[in-house]
């Protein structure tokens, strides 16, 4: 495995713009997702947003990647690629966008309901968000990578859900991926001991049903083996003593979709 790569404080801050802009570029999909519009269009709106703040998609060309986000919808977990099929009342479609700007990327996930969705699939999306927040609470100096891995885990499959385990966050800087990986699920006090200066890439992939996934057809999109929905959220966060320093948001999304419904 490659070295970890520390930030320092004014990096740190850098990162915060760069994963600010995510969060915003989300909120600016956000006030379009509905019934009928398709993720290209979503595609479309956060390409020409990350553009005209001056930054660089950073997915777009990654890995042969075509397009600015990842578009995952139900039984997608991650990797999807925007298409012109329109989406339907009670999808759910994880977006998943990257920035490259001033020299560092952010890298944010956020799962939407469309129209109004099943009760027990409201019900996924809020667990995947607790895994997420429990992980965070743990991501401090001295703890150890098992130890985020853990809280996600323990909170999925106390839930009923299956964890993903072929896919895991990661370290983040002037890479979109950088060491260390970040599992969401292990041992707690195992693993690379956390400390001040690392940025990582919390990213729970939380499925329905089971926990296997594989790959569609296309290459790219990861599918639930069962068919199931699965649900993802992501956040940026620098390791600090005794409280994770959180350097994205969903704020801004959460604000347009409470807007949406009013």
């Amino acid at each position: 495995m490659g070295k970890i790569i520390y930030k320092t404080d004014e990096e740190i801050e850098l990162m915060r713009l760069s994963s600010l802009l995510v969060g915003k570029t989300l909120a600016e999909v956000a006030k379009i997702i509905k019934p009928g519009v398709t993720s290209l269009e979503l595609d479309k709106v956060a390409e020409e947003y990350i553009l005209d703040n001056n930054a660089i998609p950073g997915f777009k060309g990654m890995y042969g990647f075509p397009n600015t986000l990842c578009t995952s919808i139900n039984s997608a977990v991650v990797h999807g690629i925007p298409n012109n099929k329109p989406l339907v009342n009670g999808d759910i479609i994880s977006v998943d966008c990257g920035v490259l700007m001033n020299g560092f990327y952010g890298d944010v996930a956020y799962t939407f309901e469309v129209g109004e969705v099943k009760p027990e699939i409201k019900r996924l999306l809020q667990v995947t968000k607790e895994c997420l927040s429990k992980a965070i609470d743990v991501a401090v100096t001295g703890n150890r990578i098992g130890d985020i891995g853990y809280a996600v885990q323990e909170h999925a499959e106390k839930n009923g859900y299956g964890v993903v385990r072929e896919l895991v966050g990661h370290g983040l800087g002037r890479d979109l991926h950088e060491e260390p990986q970040v599992p969401n699920y292990g041992k707690r006090g195992q693993g690379i001991q956390l400390k001040e200066g690392m940025v990582i890439a919390i990213e729970p992939m939380i499925n329905m049903g089971k926990k296997s996934v594989k790959q569609h057809e296309d290459g790219s999109t990861i599918v639930t083996t069962d068919g199931l929905p699965s649900a993802h959220f992501e956040h940026d966060v620098a390791i600090r003593k005794g409280k994770a320093e959180v350097l994205s948001t969903h704020e801004f999304v959460e604000e347009v979709l409470k807007n949406k419904k009013s």
